[in-house]
C-alpha cells in the first residue's frame, strides 16, 4: 500500500509539472511578446494629434498576451501617454487604437482587417505565418528557437507611420 501511494505521489507531481510547463511556456511567449510590443512604441512614430491621451493597444481574439500586457502597463508610459489595454471579440467593434494584435485565432480575418484601418494610423500586429504579405505591419516569428519578428515597412508608411531605421535592425525579415 505504501508503494501504491508513492507511485501515485510521483504521477501525480510529473502530471502538474507538465501542465505548469505548458502554462509557463506561454506566458513566456506573451512576456517576450508583450516586452517586444512594448518596445515597438519607442521607435514607431504616430502623428501629432495621436500623442494625447491614453496610448491604446486593442487585441482581437484569444491569447495569453492581453493578460501579459495587463501586468506591466501600469509599470509603463509612452511619453506622457498612459497604456489603455482592450479587447475585443469582433473586428467591428474596434474602436480608435494605436496598435492593433491579432491574436492567431482571428488570423483568418487579416482582409477585413485591413480593410477596416485602411486610412487609419494603426499599427497592425500579427503572430502568423504570411501576414506580413497580407497587410501587418509587425508579424511575431519563432526561427531557430528564437523570437523575433518581420517587418513590412510599406505596410507601416500605408498607415501613416513612419518608423526608426534602426528597428529594421532586429527582424528577421524586412518588405
Amino acid at each position: 500500500m505504501r508503494i501504491a501511494i508513492h507511485i501515485f505521489s510521483i504521477i501525480f507531481f510529473l502530471f502538474c509539472t507538465g501542465f505548469s510547463r505548458i502554462q509557463t511556456s506561454d506566458d513566456t511567449n506573451a512576456h517576450i511578446k508583450a516586452t517586444f510590443l512594448y518596445n515597438f512604441t519607442r521607435y514607431i512614430e504616430w502623428p501629432l494629434e495621436l500623442k494625447k491621451g491614453d496610448f491604446v493597444i486593442a487585441i482581437i481574439g484569444n491569447t495569453p498576451l492581453f493578460n501579459e500586457l495587463g501586468k506591466v502597463k501600469d509599470a509603463t508610459t509612452r511619453g506622457n501617454q498612459i497604456f489603455a489595454i482592450n479587447k475585443y471579440l469582433s473586428v467591428k467593434t474596434i474602436e480608435k487604437c494605436h496598435i492593433l494584435f491579432v491574436a492567431k485565432d482571428q488570423s483568418h480575418k487579416i482582409a477585413e482587417i485591413v480593410k477596416r484601418f485602411k486610412d487609419k494610423p494603426t499599427l497592425i500586429i500579427t503572430e502568423s505565418p504570411g501576414l506580413i504579405e497580407k497587410g501587418a505591419g509587425i508579424n511575431f516569428v519563432i526561427k531557430d528557437n528564437k523570437h523575433g519578428f518581420e517587418i513590412n515597412k510599406g505596410n507601416i508608411a500605408a498607415h501613416g507611420l513612419s518608423m526608426a531605421s534602426n528597428l529594421a535592425t532586429f527582424a528577421t525579415k524586412v518588405l
